[in-house]
């Protein structure tokens, strides 16, 4: 089989292109070999990220190591913490198509045989795993590994905790010392945020996919076994491309239901139903959030890390990681086991001699936190394309709740009105103007849902949003609404005061208002104009398509 990189790098005519490799120090030798894409989202600016340079080195070593020639390219990457709450937001689930489009470039414009993509934190890891499925090329996923959890009070801890302590600053609950303990202790290095966020969501589920080696979503990133992990991901990439195994070989309809039900399992960020729908779409697997919901009613939930729970990331690498929770699913046929993965093997031989270690960190199978997945959508008049909410970080009292909305057209007033003390027990707060077209970006909400739990509401106070939420939310928290306000959604006409009822056990979320109040509603109401009409955002804002089919660039313009 001819390599792609032979484009640039063999026969008379491609002279040229070998005379710009010699000017970076290539030898021939090297160009002889196949050329391997380490693309790498290394930054100064991204815990997550600050160490990706440690692993890049890594798994360039292993890729040498195993015959090939690897070559670093760069990747963006923001930090949702450090633009939580303000203009930074609406930049950051757009940035993943433009980390997407530029894996594709680089991948294309110089006929790379294969690539390590070397994320860690959010949207960079569905964003590169987007454009490997879009080429169809070799691929291996090496995260940079979860952070320890941080130390306050002889309790683990990790970044939810400080949001919510901010709530409880504000209430006067706690003061500026311990406050300021919070914030010394709650991070205490590099890595993805301690619980099971949407950057460790990601990186479980790219496991469960099989298109990373087993270890990649739970190993630490301060651990050795990281390193180990990253040479040998050098290794298997090579592997891969020896034996022409592609990304849709790895990522196709079959492994897709196992990460369902991975993601069900581990009670994942409700992001990643917006990523799995990304990624399943670039792959041509047919995905739609009725699915979630049948894998949702048959998947029970086996974890509850932070911020569902005291556990944290740390332990569920103890307790034997992601393979773990895979062979607590495997004892009722519940995964496909025929898939091939990153190992060059089926996840059934991955498998071969892994147990659950902890049974208190990854519940057996037979005794499950709940017998359903850990993420469900729910439909009704305020959401008739669905909204998602993450079930397993619910309090059992807030399952069914019913109350009077208390509407805000921005994150910013509906904050304002949290810290002022303005929304009471049984409220339901309703966030809008903040999805994918509206925000434009659909920011993340967890400020206010920080700030009720922080407030000791979040047992019973609901939110409801177009926009979305941090996988460090905690509660009745129910975004992803569809469709939008700013597409004309019934959210966009709901009062202040309609009575809404969220029953998430039967999957519905109902106004009482009739279809013709609604109708006499919409014949009269005005929308805002877009916050946003210029630069990137401005295009985005007019291209993205709707939560509901992952927040994907429209196909048909």
């Amino acid at each position: 089989m001819a390599r792609r990189s032979a484009n640039v790098t063999q026969g008379v005519e491609k002279a040229p292109m070998r005379s710009l490799f010699y000017a970076m120090g290539y030898t021939k030798e090297e160009l002889d070999r196949p050329l391997i894409a380490v693309v790498s989202a290394h930054s100064e600016i991204v815990p997550g990220h600050y160490h990706l340079d440690k692993i890049t080195e890594a798994v360039k070593a292993g890729v040498r190591m195993a015959g090939g020639t690897p070559i670093m390219v760069p990747a963006i990457g923001v930090c949702d913490g450090i633009a939580m709450g303000h203009i930074g937001m609406k930049y950051s689930l757009a940035s993943r198509e433009l980390i997407a489009d530029s894996v594709e470039t680089m991948t294309q414009a110089h006929a790379f045989d294969g690539l390590v993509l070397v994320p860690n934190c959010d949207k960079i890891v569905p964003g590169m795993v987007m454009a490997a499925v879009r080429m169809n090329v070799p691929t291996v996923v090496c995260s940079g590994g979860p952070m320890m959890a941080g130390l306050v009070d002889e309790e683990d801890i990790s970044l939810s905790k400080i949001f919510e302590a901010v709530g409880a600053r504000k209430a006067n609950l706690i003061d500026d010392q311990k406050l300021e303990e919070f914030e010394q202790g709650c991070c205490p290095g590099c890595g993805s945020c301690a619980g099971m966020y949407t950057a460790n969501s990601m990186n479980c589920l790219c496991e469960a996919l099989g298109i990373a080696l087993p270890g990649n979503g739970t190993i630490p990133a301060v651990h050795n076994g990281r390193i180990r992990l990253a040479k040998y991901a050098g290794a298997a990439i090579m592997n891969l491309v020896e034996k022409d195994i592609k990304a849709r070989d790895i990522i196709n309809e079959r492994s897709v239901r196992n990460a369902l039900r991975c993601d069900m399992a581990l009670g994942c960020s409700s992001n990643s139903v917006l990523h799995l729908l990304a990624i399943a779409n670039e792959a041509g697997v047919p995905l739609d959030l009725k699915m979630f919901n049948e894998e949702s009613e048959r998947t029970p939930n086996l974890c509850h890390l932070a911020p569902a729970g005291e556990t944290h990331m740390q332990d569920l690498n103890i307790a034997g990681g992601i393979a773990a929770v895979q062979s607590e699913l495997a004892k009722k046929d519940m995964l496909d086991l025929e898939v091939m993965t990153a190992t060059g093997k089926t996840l059934g031989e991955n498998l071969q001699g892994v147990k659950n270690k902890k049974p208190d960190t990854i519940r057996p199978i037979e005794n499950p936190y709940s017998e359903t997945g850990g993420i469900a959508i729910l439909f009704g008049n305020v959401a008739p394309e669905g909204c998602v909410v993450k079930r397993s970080a619910v309090a059992p009292e807030m399952l069914k709740h019913s109350g009077p909305a208390r509407v805000f057209n921005c994150e910013e007033e509906a904050i304002a009105a949290i810290y002022d003390g303005k929304i009471v027990a049984g409220d339901v707060v309703v966030i809008r103007y903040e999805g994918p077209k509206g925000g434009p970006g659909m920011r993340e909400m967890l400020n206010p849902t920080s700030a009720l739990a922080g407030m000791k509401l979040d047992k019973t106070v609901a939110l409801i949003t177009d926009g979305r939420f941090s996988g460090a939310s905690r509660g009745a928290s129910i975004g992803h609404v569809c469709p939008e306000a700013a597409n004309g959604g019934n959210i966009g006409l709901l009062q202040e005061g309609d009575i809404i009822e969220i029953n998430i056990p039967e999957y519905s979320i109902q106004v009482r208002v009739s279809d013709a109040e609604f109708e006499k509603r919409r014949s009269s109401y005005v929308a805002p104009e877009p916050n946003i009409k210029t630069g990137w955002l401005g295009r985005y804002g007019k291209l993205v398509d709707s939560a509901a089919k992952g927040a994907i660039m429209k196909q048909d313009f």
